[in-house]
């Protein structure tokens, strides 16, 4: 056996090994999620061969007439899915989404409002001093939303008189941005539209995290709050593969086009947009269910989290209104040990930061319920959920509470909230 065929083996044979222990992990990254089996088919369709750059029914490549319709239908169930004048599903993450919004509405140097990385705020929106993105790509110069910590939210008063403050030294953001990386409560839009809209500033609202809530009618609903434009991820809370999307109001759709194509993207992987065409459909149809049960979900694993002991962000708030929770982890020796002591039980989160504590080395773990609630799991199992969790976070029985998630992952193999039954699991 020549050594590429073993190499060619070996990376079919990890794959699979991979498969097999998230299957009997609990998977709790706040930013992943399942695709139904018709969504990895659509994926790993001949569409992952071709080409389709430019928009629907004006590509510079030939072959493009089913990719075109596919793409036609993703973009009309994502406009009624959040009460959207236009879509544009071609970006091929969040990040890209955001960048295309500011590569089509700013110039270099030009200011944008957008909550601070040390306050949950997403990179992508992120200047100089935080190694952002929008500085890095397209030279934006960023100015932090006043951040409450005790209401762990933006601050819709103080916010205002900044940004005031910023037009008045001739410093007028041309977009600010909503939304964040570890994202507990809903955004003050409504409270905050108005004066941000006088002085001639863009809405941008980062639904990366949350787009799945909003979309089954909970969490908010930005479109409607006063937003000019929204963008998001395709997987997290929504159904589909990793990707991003915008959609907004008509009269920044050809800005916003160009902002894609030619701006970041050049093939959006038409592949990725047919699965998103499916997940948005699923999403249509099962959302709403899935929403409210994502973050009931959330509430009580929190809440049990809590009454074990265990330090949760936010308890006079109700923990949280997503599917996320931050469970302050300082006692373990804070986020990154706490991380790998969860990985070493199976148990897969990822390090945070706690909003305004300026930490060198994070202090939180952030936990998602979107992946586990697709699996059909409820609040009841949440609490075992929390239990395991305590436990390993303790120091017990690593065999026992490897044991204990095995059984519950067997109980939940398959795909919920979907047009047809599928395992979660499925390379062989």
């Amino acid at each position: 056996m020549s050594i590429n065929i073993k190499k060619f083996m070996k990376v079919k044979e990890l794959i699979k090994q991979h498969e097999e222990w998230f299957s009997s992990c609990l998977p709790l990254v706040a930013s992943e999620n399942l695709t139904s089996y018709d969504v990895r088919k659509a994926v790993s369709s001949d569409f992952i061969h071709r080409y389709a750059e430019g928009p629907p029914g004006a590509r510079i490549y030939a072959g493009c007439r089913y990719m075109d319709e596919v793409e036609e239908i993703a973009v009309e169930t994502a406009k009624e899915l959040f009460h959207a004048e236009f879509a544009d599903v071609r970006p091929i993450s969040g990040l890209l989404a955001n960048l295309s919004v500011y590569i089509a509405l700013t110039s270099p140097g030009d200011t944008i409002l957008s909550l601070p990385v040390l306050y949950g705020g997403h990179v992508s929106s992120a200047g100089r001093e935080e190694n952002g993105s929008a500085w890095m790509v397209h030279g934006l110069q960023t100015e932090g939303l006043v951040f409450d910590v005790e209401t762990l939210n933006i601050d819709p008063d103080k916010s205002i008189k900044k940004l005031n403050k910023l037009v008045s030294e001739g410093k007028k953001p041309k977009v600010v941005t909503f939304g964040a990386s570890l994202f507990l409560f809903p955004h003050p839009v409504r409270e905050m539209a108005d004066s941000i809209h006088a002085v001639n500033s863009t809405i941008l609202y980062d639904a990366a995290h949350v787009a799945g809530l909003i979309a089954g009618g909970r969490f908010q609903n930005p479109m409607r709050e006063g937003a000019d434009l929204m963008t998001f991820s395709t997987h997290k809370t929504l159904f589909g593969p990793q990707g991003g999307a915008i959609v907004g109001k008509e009269k920044y759709k050809e800005d916003i086009s160009k902002g894609i194509f030619p701006g970041l993207t050049s093939n959006h992987h038409p592949n990725l947009v047919a699965g998103k065409a499916l997940a948005f459909s699923e999403l249509a149809e099962f959302g709403k269910d899935y929403a409210a049960s994502v973050i009931e979900n959330a509430k009580s694993l929190a809440a049990r989290l809590s009454e074990l002991g265990e330090r949760v962000l936010g308890e006079k708030l109700g923990f949280t209104e997503s599917h996320q929770l931050a469970l302050d982890v300082s006692g373990y020796g804070g986020g990154v040990a706490a991380e790998k002591l969860l990985e070493s039980y199976n148990i897969l989160c990822n390090r945070q930061s706690i909003p305004g504590a300026d930490d060198k080395v994070p202090k939180a773990v952030r936990l998602g319920t979107a992946e586990l609630t697709r699996t059909g799991m409820n609040k009841s199992d949440m609490l075992e959920v929390a239990e395991i969790i305590h436990l390993a976070l303790r120091g017990g029985d690593r065999s026992k509470i490897i044991g204990r998630i095995s059984e519950l992952r067997k109980a939940h193999p398959d795909i919920a909230y979907a047009f047809e039954k599928s395992p979660a699991f499925t390379y062989s």
